[in-house]
């Protein structure tokens, strides 16, 4: 069953089972009303036989039915009764055809009133029975053929209403349904031409504010997310491809002098090799790059309690070794960062790397935490301001930087273990010269 149909349905079922409740409730309630009608009827006709003053006894209602069918008495009942308290009946009009029960017998002995439903002959009726002297009571009955029959009339024309209602509401549900799916028609079809095509820029016609709308919204946005993704990789791979090319070329040329040319002298075979390792070394290290790059913002690795200000501190004496033309001021409070030491690790080196390739010889990079905020500030020519809004992109390189080493991933590693770290990275030029770059990081809970 399809999702209209299950909604038409629920729909049909839910105001068939309400008009069912209704009429259920219209015939109880009209059933009750024209008994009470016909009890106030039977007790209208009761009145004047119960002041007739009858004599106590069977002798005194025989006087009673003659004055009632004399007519000085009326009564609209179909049949009137007197019985004593020893179970002996009187009619008017012969013998008696309702026999005393122990209720109307305790009426007639102890006094009071009471209506029930009984069978005369082959029909239903409604007894009145009430006290008319010490010992005696009347009993006046009336068919409930002619409330039956009305009630039977009002349950067909209740059916009937029911029928004709739960086909109206399976109607209006199929109606409802078909413009209340409209949009989950619109998504659907979205989605099986991106699973077809693999096109992602498909989006759904958004309107109005209810849920469905913000549905379609956040398939919108997906979709968008989406596209961004799939751009990004390809950018990623193009830009990947064009930065290995290079080191791959030159190094695929130096191995082919050397494997041409077994008799070179000694420097210029040792300068090739020189160029082999280094050329392999910008291979390795952008092959990591790459690979941090890949992990994303996710946050699967392990993570723990770091204490940035000592893993600041060990990355310092590392990116002391490789630049010991540049001197690194180092200031540091004790602050601890919930995170993966590896990954933090690794952002930190790529700023103090950074920090000292910008500096010049001899130069100085300030290295700063205090309350969470890591400060790395070199001395060189600082961000041309047309770069800062792009420091962080992935292959970024700006015109000053192109002659230099480097794949341009080093600062967009940074912006993303940041990320996932909950953290924020910000570039800016020092007020006196240099750029600096600093990490807010939020404290361990």
């Amino acid at each position: 069953m399809t999702f209209k149909s299950r909604l038409t349905l629920l729909t049909a079922a839910a105001v068939a089972i309400a008009i069912l409740v209704a009429s259920a409730v219209i015939f109880y309630s009209t059933r009750n009303q024209l008994r009470a009608e016909l009890d106030k009827s039977l007790r209208r006709s009761a009145v004047p036989l119960l002041v007739a003053e009858p004599q106590a006894g069977i002798v005194g209602p025989r006087r009673l039915f003659a004055e009632l069918q004399g007519g000085s008495l009326e009564t609209q009942s179909n049949y009137v009764q007197i019985i004593s308290s020893t179970g002996q009946t009187t009619a008017p009009l012969g013998e008696a055809i309702l026999e005393p029960s122990e209720s109307s017998l305790q009426v007639a002995n102890e006094g009071g009133e009471m209506f029930t439903t009984e069978t005369i002959g082959d029909e239903s009726a409604r007894v009145f029975t009430a006290a008319l002297a010490p010992g005696v009571a009347i009993q006046v009955a009336r068919s409930t053929e002619e409330m039956e029959a009305s009630l039977r009339r009002l349950g067909l024309v209740l059916l009937l209403v029911s029928g004709g209602g739960v086909a109206l509401a399976a109607a209006a549900g199929r109606l409802v349904a078909n413009n209340a799916l409209v949009p989950v028609r619109r998504l659907t079809d979205t989605t099986e031409h991106v699973s077809t095509t693999g096109d992602l820029t498909r989006r759904i016609e958004v309107s109005g504010t209810d849920e469905l709308a913000r549905l379609a919204s956040s398939f919108n946005a997906m979709m968008e997310a989406l596209d961004e993704a799939r751009e990004t990789q390809r950018q990623l791979v193009a830009d990947a491809s064009h930065e290995l090319r290079t080191p791959l070329t030159s190094l695929r040329t130096n191995i082919e002098v050397l494997a041409a040319n077994r008799d070179l002298d000694e420097a210029t075979h040792s300068g090739l090799l020189n160029d082999v390792v280094g050329q392999l070394s910008e291979l390795t290290d952008l092959v990591g790059d790459l690979v941090e790059l890949a992990r994303g913002t996710q946050k699967t690795f392990e993570v723990d309690d770091v204490a940035i200000d000592a893993l600041v501190a060990g990355a310092v004496q590392r990116a002391q070794r490789r630049w010991p033309d540049i001197r690194f001021e180092v200031s540091l409070e004790p602050f601890l960062v919930r995170g993966t030491p590896e990954r933090l690790d690794r952002a930190v080196t790529n700023l103090l790397d950074n920090g000292a390739k910008w500096s010049l010889d001899d130069g100085v990079v300030e290295v700063t935490l205090r309350d969470g905020e890591l400060e790395v500030r070199d001395h060189g020519p600082g961000i041309e301001p047309e770069d800062l809004p792009h420091v962080f992109d992935r292959f970024y390189r700006s015109a000053e930087a192109r002659g230099m080493p480097g794949s341009g991933l080093g600062l967009a590693i940074v912006r993303q273990v940041a990320e996932a770290h909950s953290a924020t990275v910000v570039a800016s030029n020092a007020p006196d010269g240099g750029a600096l770059f600093m990490i807010r990081f939020p404290a361990s809970s």
